[in-house]
């Protein structure tokens, strides 16, 4: 179906890929495996036509149908979750006006017998055919039941795209891609943006689905689930095996091992050769033995044994300074934004060591309770800190934070102090930042190079608290399994929020449930708890949600038909009040934003940009923001609300 031939990739003159060759065949389902920088996301690229090899051919059938996510894009605007869905469906309508065009370039031709002839209704055949497999029905049906199954809601189908974050107008552009059905899937990290239970439905819908799928991805649970062969990328070669991620793993292994072993014959028997020789080459008695010799050394095939790219992250992280034994207590939280109430009434103990995750569709309020764990919100009830508690915060943003104009050096000795300073560029080679790579600017990095560099962060002063939001986007599965050895081996507290099931298996040994503004305990670790939700109460949620939707429906058509005047003068009331809401904080959102930057030019001055004061403040005012702008987009939501009522 696709065939890549002698395809080399050159950056800079060095090269990315050299001289790779493979098919992908119809329903293939491949896993596009490679440490981070080995070009996984190029082979994507180029697949998808949106970047050209260096050399080399890749060939697509002209008629072939390709869906592209890539990891990042420009979204589009002006348009509600459900128009932007139903622009998956234009290639139908296209396609029935082609469909029309030949049925009527057939009825008026007579050349039944030519060539050209046959190929219309060819032609024809295979429209008739892809257009009964993407259907030509009502399509509204299956748009709703993707969209549900990728997290949305059925109040989010009318709300602006341009309300959402970035994760979930990707969760959008999944959304057509899927809807259109293509014949080949580019999927790059589509993971990322997803909750759990998203997840698991997206690894449904690509199991059951008939196209080719290549994938990237550093979830293992996903990936093994999905994809019947492993394409490995290393050092500019791929190897290339028929068999899910796992089985790679033992059998990558296995392959080298015997690489080894008949190279380590080979050079013996060479050895031994080559001593013969050297012994009696000038003793006539041997001559014809010699040169029989010689003529085998020319003839052998070499055996070479294939480089291991054994670059790789090593992390430690620094004991941690004894806690009191419950460094977080909650007790009756409430979080609510305006009258939209986040969590309420919430109690959680974490007891010293213990490493917990907290789990939930997005939007449920783990972040929210993070940020009230590290005091960068407001909220009612009781939040108690134990004695000596200090905390390390990895932010799912954090590597977006970065200043892309400073070094992958400078970016660590910026915040680095004392005599950690001295020992910089050891951390950096730890982190495979080594050489000249901690020379190359941050704008230049992958995502799971920028998340390795803001990790590093928190390797700068101990903790025993570590909040961990999403740490493993972005990177590779090599180093998250190191990343994940270097948590369990911590001795301190971890709160781990994170939708990767491998990467929480084995890790944590209790699972807060964030759902319906409460949080839930559960005992034990990832895989009892989606056993748990998955046989008891899964199915029960989801008949609950379509009860409650179809509740809120039949609300909305009483309220439109008898809303009375003075319920409607309320009604207006709330609008004006919420409009006021939003325009206050988007005045307060452009005043801080105009003061951040004139912070940022402060610190082109070398004294203030060393003062921790002056940091100190700068990061605050930043996570202020943040939070403004989140409040923003909340009251935004209640006001859509209230002006849909109207």
């Amino acid at each position: 179906m696709i065939s890549v031939e002698q395809l080399t990739v050159e950056f800079g003159g060095s090269p990315l890929f050299d001289e790779i060759s493979f098919l992908v065949n119809t329903r293939d389902k491949i896993a596009l495996v490679g440490k981070n920088g080995a070009g996984k996301s190029t082979l994507l690229k180029i697949f998808a036509g949106k970047q050209p090899p260096t050399r080399g051919r890749v060939t697509v059938p002209k008629d072939l149908t390709i869906g592209y996510l890539p990891q990042h894009m420009i979204h589009n605007e002006g348009t509600t979750v459900m128009q932007e869905a139903e622009k998956a469906f234009e290639h139908i309508t296209e396609l029935q006006v082609q469909i029309e065009q030949m049925n009527q370039e057939l009825a008026d031709r007579e050349d039944y017998e030519s060539e050209s002839y046959h190929q219309l209704i060819d032609r024809l055949t295979h429209s008739n055919e892809h257009l009964h497999i993407i259907g030509n029905g009502n399509f509204h049906g299956e748009i709703e039941k993707t969209l549900l199954g990728l997290g949305f809601l059925r109040s989010d189908f009318d709300r602006q795209c341009s309300e959402f974050s970035g994760g979930w107008r990707m969760r959008i552009e999944l959304a057509k891609i899927l809807l259109q059905r293509p014949e080949v899937l580019l999927l790059d990290e589509p993971t990322n943006h997803l909750d759990i239970e998203s997840i698991q439905w997206l690894e449904n819908f690509l199991t059951a689905s008939t196209s080719a799928v290549i994938l990237v991805s550093h979830d293992r649970a996903f990936i093994d689930a999905i994809t019947n062969r492993t394409i490995e990328i290393s050092l500019g070669k791929i190897y290339d095996y028929n068999v899910h991620y796992s089985k790679y793993i033992d059998l990558r292994k296995e392959r080298h091992e015997q690489q080894v072993r008949a190279y380590e014959n080979q050079q013996k028997l060479i050895q031994e050769t080559e001593d013969f020789i050297d012994r009696f080459r000038y003793q006539a008695t041997k001559a014809v033995q010699v040169q029989s010799r010689i003529k085998q050394l020319d003839k052998l095939d070499r055996l070479e044994v294939d480089l291991e790219d054994n670059s790789r992250l090593s992390l430690k992280f620094p004991p941690a300074p004894r806690s009191g034994s419950i460094p977080v207590e909650v007790e009756h939280l409430t979080k609510a934004y305006g009258d939209k109430v986040i969590l309420n009434d919430v109690g959680v103990i974490i007891n010293r060591g213990e490493k917990v995750a907290f789990v939930g569709r997005n939007g449920e309020g783990k972040s929210t309770l993070v940020k009230c764990i590290m005091d960068e919100i407001s909220y009612s009830g009781v939040m108690k800190l134990g004695h000596n508690v200090k905390i390390g915060y990895f932010a799912q943003n954090q590597a977006s934070l970065l200043d892309e104009n400073r070094t992958v050096f400078e970016t660590i000795d910026y915040v680095a102090v004392g005599d950690i300073r001295t020992k910089i560029r050891d951390i950096l080679g730890a982190f495979m930042f080594g050489g000249e790579a901690s020379d190359k600017k941050v704008k230049v990095l992958s995502g799971g190079e920028r998340s390795r560099l803001a990790m590093i962060r928190l390797l700068l002063e101990p903790v025993n608290l570590l909040i961990l939001d999403e740490p493993t986007n972005h990177l590779d599965m090599r180093s998250k399994d190191v990343l994940k050895e270097a948590i369990k081996a911590f001795d301190g507290t971890v709160i781990v929020v994170s939708h990767d099931r491998e990467f929480l298996s084995g890790l944590v040994t209790k699972v807060y449930e964030f759902a319906n503004q409460k949080v839930r305990e559960h005992l034990g670790g990832i895989y009892e708890f989606l056993q748990y939700k998955k046989m008891d109460s899964l199915k029960e949620l989801e008949v609950q949600n379509v009860a409650k939707n179809q509740a809120n429906a039949l609300e909305k058509v009483s309220s439109e038909n008898k809303l009375s005047y003075e319920a409607r003068k309320e009604l207006n009331r709330k609008i004006k009040k919420a409009e006021k809401a939003v325009e206050e904080v988007e005045s307060m959102i452009s005043k801080w934003e105009e003061e951040l930057q004139n912070m940022t030019k402060e610190m082109e001055n070398p004294e203030i940009a060393s003062d921790a004061n002056y940091i100190q403040q700068y990061q605050k005012k930043q996570r202020e923001l943040e939070q403004k702008v989140y409040e923003w987009e909340l009251l935004s939501e209640e006001l859509e609300e209230l002006n849909s009522q109207n």
